[in-house]
């Protein structure tokens, strides 16, 4: 300090003409920094502070104070001259308590704050991987602060405290006390040790860690001991492991060495009493007065000229505010009398370069943090240290070298500190007791993933997609519809193309001979409404391929079921009509002329299928088929398909297509017995039964499976449904017409009718 502010006298542009005077006081235990408080307070000339209501106009003998050099003792100054807004620059006081600006307006500093030390730290854990570990911190709102700050973000970062303890203020290395927290920080079994602690306390602390010979750690130093000799110098501290610390960047003060050989050569003489009331060039009372000689000069170690530097700093920020106070931009400076808080409102406004490094004060009165990273040296003979890196600000980043680092053992590599081994991919972690980093690793169920922003908990897929068991990631759902270039729809299509050509084949054929005697037993026009029947139905499979849409899901069973209904009753009452004529003719003379004269037959098959054209109209007014997204059915797989597939009204229309075919099974069956050209009772028995064991198969399968291939079995359902009709009613007849000509005329069928009456009469 002394340095600063002759450099700042025997400048000619800083504060000309203007002489700054400093004082010196010995603040070594708290009665002394209250005393050396209230004497800066005091009015010039005299030994009083006068407490008065405006404070504004308040002249102490002091405008700015540097120091004290601990939080515990700058603590008690800065309260002392908030009130008289008196600037307070502390060089070593780095407690985060001191940035309140409500409990100390006027502190500033020129070390950075510990908040800032603690987000180094736990951005040094982070780089090495060091989730688990111990934290040890000294007696004070230095060590015990420190410790908090650093506890509460490492848990927000994911780190965990395994063991924690405060070195107590009265500790002495080896007591009771010391040899207890020994024995707990071997046992929490953590590679590294953060130790945030005044240089003091520091040093009881590793004197207990070489007495109880705990070896093979990393061991990480708060600022205030890294680089201190008060710990390096320890017997035995060189087999404790590596040693990390957070230290200032190292800067030198030009000038100074030359200053104090020069002032140690001035001053060279023999010790010497002091005359009564002498304080020896200095405020401190002495008995003896002594000087050093040019060859005694105590050289400053690393720790110490940090500490010198930003006590010059401070200096020459309060000369800078004053140059500002007191405009000495133009080559003099104003005489006005100056008053504390205006010097404070000058010193927040500095900004300037001294020396390379720029001094400057945020809201909170901290300068521009920045630290070196070092490592403890021991190759040599004698202690030392090596700068590995270095923090830059805004964001916080580290720029560090690792293959600077000795690690403990034969391996070099960089120790684990971890409770628990990281999971594999896909597994997701499961705490076991109070600490996140001790965990079980456990798969995500299937359907979900783990996302890396939280390891604990599984994230469930998005609806269109879909995960195994312990994945880390969704894929997306695969959509499932019969398409058109499936092979299995390709035969499908095929399949009932074939039967639209056969039935618009017999269509034609039956069109051409219709006056033969085949087509008139068949039922003459009658077999065209059939086959028109047969081929709606046909068509309405061709909406079961591709994605469903709202006309698809209408037509596609509806059409069919409504077709069907048809078929199946003009095949009833065909049959039931030549059950009539050959059978009950003669024997109900009146019943058989009544159902000519009221055209019976064409009256059935109309009220049969207005019955089911309303069981079809109700069920798409009520159970409305509609395109939908099945999720449910399939993890991976999203199943487009219609809704109320197997509703109420599909069932009561199956159900009455159901009952048309037990009627066109009993009338075909009834007709067993009549003349070979009209009984078709084996043909139409076996088609008939297929339908059935296709539709009972079909429900089988829809009920205990819910299987993406339902509608192709449905297809497949409904393509033998029609296929068997067509094959065992017209397919026969076609072949007699094509085949066998000669079976197809009057004289044959009348032959046919002949030999059945004989047969009845017969019998």
């Amino acid at each position: 300090m002394r340095f600063a502010v002759e450099e700042i006298n025997n400048s000619t542009s800083l504060l000309p003409h203007v002489s700054l005077g400093y004082e010196l006081y010995d603040v070594c235990s708290p009665s002394a920094n209250v005393y050396a408080t209230l004497s800066f307070l005091s009015l010039p000339g005299t030994r009083h502070i006068e407490i008065r209501g405006n404070l504004s106009h308040y002249s102490p003998r002091v405008v700015a104070v540097i120091g004290p050099d601990t939080t515990n003792h700058a603590v008690i100054t800065a309260a002392l001259l908030s009130p008289f807004l008196v600037p307070l620059i502390s060089y070593e006081a780095s407690s985060t308590t001191l940035s309140s600006k409500q409990l100390y307006p006027s502190f500033l500093r020129t070390i950075p704050s510990d908040q800032h030390q603690v987000e180094v730290l736990v951005l040094l854990l982070q780089r090495f991987g060091w989730l688990w570990f111990s934290l040890v911190g000294s007696h004070g709102d230095y060590g015990q602060l420190g410790v908090q700050a650093l506890e509460e973000l490492a848990t927000q970062r994911g780190m965990c405290v395994a063991f924690k303890a405060i070195i107590p203020f009265s500790a002495r290395a080896g007591d009771q006390r010391m040899w207890d927290m020994m024995l707990h920080l071997a046992q929490a079994s953590t590679t590294v040790v953060v130790v945030f602690s005044s240089r003091q306390l520091a040093g009881v602390f590793f004197e207990s860690v070489i007495l109880a010979n705990l070896t093979g750690k990393v061991w990480i130093g708060s600022e205030d001991w890294a680089i201190s000799t008060h710990v390096t110098r320890m017997p035995g501290i060189r087999n404790i492991g590596t040693v990390l610390g957070v230290v200032i960047k190292q800067r030198l003060i030009p000038g100074l060495k030359e200053f104090e050989e020069a002032y140690a050569r001035a001053e060279k003489r023999a010790p010497r009493p002091c005359s009564e009331g002498s304080f020896c060039s200095t405020n401190q009372l002495c008995r003896e007065c002594q000087t050093f000689g040019a060859h005694e000069m105590p050289a400053l170690g690393a720790f110490s000229m940090s500490a010198a530097y930003n006590a010059y700093r401070a200096v020459y920020a309060v000369a800078r505010g004053l140059h500002q106070l007191l405009g000495c931009s133009a080559g003099a400076c104003a005489r006005d009398p100056i008053y504390p808080w205006q010097l404070l409102q000058q010193i927040y406004k500095v900004n300037f370069l001294l020396h390379e490094d720029t001094v400057a004060f945020d809201d909170n009165g901290g300068p521009l943090p920045g630290y070196s990273i070092i490592t403890w040296d021991w190759s040599g003979y004698n202690w030392t240290f090596r700068v590995i890196g270095s923090s830059t600000w805004s964001p916080v980043q580290l720029d560090l070298n690792q293959t600077k680092i000795q690690w403990p053992g034969k391996s070099q590599q960089v120790p684990r500190s971890v409770c628990s081994l990281d999971c594999l991919e896909g597994y997701h972690r499961v705490v076991m007791g109070s600490h996140r980093c001790c965990f079980e690793c456990v798969p995500c169920d299937a359907g979900t993933f783990l996302n890396k922003s939280d390891l604990y908990s599984c994230q469930p897929c998005k609806k269109e997609e879909w995960a195994p068991e312990g994945s880390q990631t969704c894929f997306p759902r695969t959509e499932v519809f019969l398409t058109w270039q499936d092979p299995i729809s390709s035969v499908l299509l095929a399949a009932n193309t074939l039967l639209l050509l056969l039935l618009s084949g017999a269509a034609v054929l039956f069109a051409w001979h219709l006056d033969t005697p085949v087509v008139r037993s068949a039922g003459g026009r009658l077999c065209f409404l059939m086959l028109a029947a047969l081929a709606a139905g046909s068509c309405s499979l061709y909406s079961f391929f591709g994605e469903p849409t709202l006309p698809t899901c209408l037509l596609r069973q509806a059409l069919f079921s409504l077709g069907f209904a048809i078929f199946l009753s003009c095949l009833t009452i065909r049959s039931f009509q030549l059950l009539i004529i050959f059978k009950f003719s003669t024997k109900v003379p009146t019943f058989y002329h009544a159902w000519v004269q009221n055209h019976g037959a064409g009256l059935f098959v109309m009220v049969s299928s207005t019955v089911q054209l309303l069981i079809c109209l109700t069920w798409l007014a009520v159970w409305t088929p509609l395109p939908t997204r099945e999720y449910e059915l399939f993890p991976q797989l999203v199943v487009l398909e219609c809704t109320q597939a197997n509703s109420l009204g599909f069932l009561l229309a199956t159900a009455y297509n159901g009952l048309l075919s037990v009627s066109a099974f009993a009338c075909s069956y009834l007709c067993k017995e009549l003349p070979e050209n009209y009984n078709e009772a084996k043909c139409v028995t076996f088609s008939l039964l297929l339908n059935f064991v296709s539709w009972i198969t079909f429900f089988t399968l829809a009920s205990l499976y819910q299987d993406k291939h339902l509608p192709m079995i449905n297809v497949l359902a409904e393509l033998a449904s029609l296929s068997s009709g067509f094959s065992g009613y017209f397919l026969p007849k076609c072949y007699v017409i094509v085949g066998r000509p000669d079976l197809n005329n009057t004289q044959h069928f009348q032959a046919s009718i002949q030999d059945y009456t004989r047969r009845r009469g017969s019998t």
